[in-house]
């Protein structure tokens, strides 16, 4: 089965708007997805490098404001 990769990203970005928080350091979100997926978010410049030790990655300005509104568009109700 061919998968379109840009709509797997887009629903794991909007996802990890879900597990969000804020610290004191920003926007973060738990790292429970698809490490591939990740990867991918990290090199397009989300999100901070998942591998790493930590339990959450950090959102970068443009990740957070994309993150929230693919939640919206995806799967808030109108």
């Amino acid at each position: 089965m061919d998968i379109n990769q840009e709509k797997v990203e887009q629903t794991v970005l909007a996802l990890l708007y879900l597990t969000s928080f804020k610290d004191k350091f920003g926007l973060r979100a738990w790292k429970g997805q698809d490490w591939e997926v990740m990867n991918f978010l990290h090199e397009k410049g989300y999100i901070s490098n998942p591998a790493t030790k930590a339990k959450s990655v950090a959102f970068t300005d443009e990740g957070a404001q994309l993150s929230k509104e693919l939640f919206e568009k995806l799967f808030a109700l109108k």
